[in-house]
Parts: C-alpha cells; structure tokens; sequence
C-alpha cells in the first residue's frame, strides 16, 4: 500500500482542496473537501472525478482547475 499512500500524498498536495482515495475495485476517486456553489456546479466543475490510474486522475484534476468540464 505504500505506493498508493505515495501516489496519494503528491495528487493532494499538486491539487489542494481534493481528498483522494482508490476503490477496492482500484478505480481511483478525487473529491472536493468543500463546497461548490451553483454556479460552479452549472459550469461544469464536479464535486468527484473518477478515473482508472492515477495519471488519469491527475489529467481530470488539472481540467477542473483549468475551469473545465472533466470526466467527473
């Protein structure tokens, strides 16, 4: 499990404001640790993303600080 508390501690550190955790499936999952507003939520920002890797989640984490849409 050490890779994963590694992998874990960098996504959240890159990326504040997002708490990470892997499914026991091993899909990997990012959430908001706060609240978005209605007009967040209207433009596309997700509260969680979900991605395969860990690579996948970090491209859906830089699209949301980007403003965009992601995979949520």
């Amino acid at each position: 499990m050490g890779d994963f508390d590694a992998l874990k501690a960098a996504i959240e550190g890159d990326f504040p404001g997002w708490q990470v955790w892997r499914s026991d499936a091993g899909r990997w999952y990012a959430t908001r640790s706060g609240d978005l507003t209605d007009a967040q939520l209207q433009a596309g920002c997700a509260m969680t993303v979900a991605a395969d890797d860990s690579a996948g989640l970090r491209l859906l984490l830089a699209e949301q600080a980007r403003g965009g849409h992601g995979d949520g």
